[in-house]
């Protein structure tokens, strides 16, 4: 079983000496000087009360580009089997006509925000069975998944953050409380696909001997939504990040978690292979992929600092033009989309 190789993996030396050299190239290093937790002077309308799952809607992502030319269509796979029942009661899978495989090259045309596949409410439902919080959500990956960055500003109040022409967001805010500004045991500085399934790098305070802090994360924090921000700092080791992400995408399904994999601004492997890996991986497992290379695409250096991995800053207002126009409101705002459609597709009627 997946859960138990996960919780007991021994640890190859390679890897402490490689986790070294990532801690100490820390994220922070790359961070602009701004607080990145200080208040926005303008107060945006106050939250509605009393916020439930809502019916499935359909709202533009954040891009510059006329909406004509986002595509509609997520990359789920159209070659899954289906099925149906047979006239003595069993279930037969019927196979659909062969489809070509997965374009490795068209990861880059695919949407900001994905439409939502059917294996996304099944996962859903397995996860309500094994008693996960439907309204909870996890955030693996390095520093760049840390609250002081990513999302912490939507458990601080309306004072920290603008909306904008994106106030039916409201709704998803307030029904996550509590995930936003949480620190996941399974994002810390450096961390790569290896990190989280390495017990060495678990929080022993929180922690069970042996225990991962991918597996870590998902018992205490018991969620049934999971963005995988993973990347960047597996290009030392680039032939083991899709095994390892396979392992982190299938104990997330096993876990009753659906896995929201996220495409990187940056290209520091060269050749953009790591995205397209990221981006075949959904296609494959027909979970969510949001293209959070897409959204970046038209900001100044693509959303990038001069080192050509760090994100440029601003504080979330989404009604700034000059805000919008760095990467970190517009990661923010589009993962705010992105948990809004999965969310609503996977917990509708």
């Amino acid at each position: 079983m997946i859960s138990k190789m996960i919780l007991t993996r021994p640890f190859p030396r390679f890897l402490f000496f490689t986790g070294l050299l990532l801690l100490a190239a820390a994220c922070s290093s790359g961070q602009p000087a701004q607080d990145p937790s200080a208040p926005i002077t303008t107060q945006a309308a106050p939250p509605a009360p009393g916020i439930t799952a809502a019916p499935v809607e359909t709202h533009e992502p954040v891009l510059t580009e006329s909406p004509a030319a986002i595509p509609t269509a997520t990359g789920t796979n159209p070659a899954a089997p289906t099925r149906t029942i047979s006239e003595t009661g069993g279930t037969v899978e019927t196979l659909p006509p062969a489809t070509p495989p997965f374009d490795p090259a068209s990861w880059q045309e695919l949407p900001i925000v994905p439409e939502v596949s059917p294996r996304v409410r099944e996962i859903y439902q397995r996860g309500l069975e094994l008693g996960n919080n439907p309204l909870s959500f996890s955030k693996i990956g390095d520093c760049g998944s840390t609250p002081a960055w990513f999302l912490g500003d939507f458990d601080r109040g309306p004072q920290y953050y603008r909306l904008g022409e994106f106030t039916y967001l409201e709704e998803v805010i307030q029904a996550f409380q509590g995930s936003w500004d949480r620190t996941s045991l399974a994002a810390k500085s450096g961390f790569n696909a290896s990190s989280v399934l390495t017990a060495l790098w678990a929080d022993r305070s929180q922690c069970e001997a042996n225990e991962t802090p991918l597996a870590c994360e998902y018992r205490v924090h018991r969620p049934t939504f999971a963005f995988i921000m993973l990347g960047t700092n597996d290009v030392w080791h680039p032939d083991r990040f899709e095994p390892q992400m396979r392992e982190i995408i299938e104990f997330s399904i096993e876990q009753g978690v659906i896995p929201i994999l996220s495409t990187k601004a940056d290209n520091v492997e060269g050749d953009g292979s790591i995205n397209a890996t990221i981006a075949r991986l959904a296609y494959e497992y027909e979970i969510p992929l949001w293209n959070f290379w897409r959204a970046v695409q038209h900001l100044p250096d693509g959303g990038l600092q001069e080192d050509g991995a760090h994100l440029t800053w601003a504080g979330n207002r989404f009604d700034d033009p000059e805000a919008m126009k760095k990467a970190w409101p517009v990661r923010n705002l589009t993962a705010l989309q992105v948990l809004d459609a999965v969310w609503r597709s996977a917990a509708a009627p």
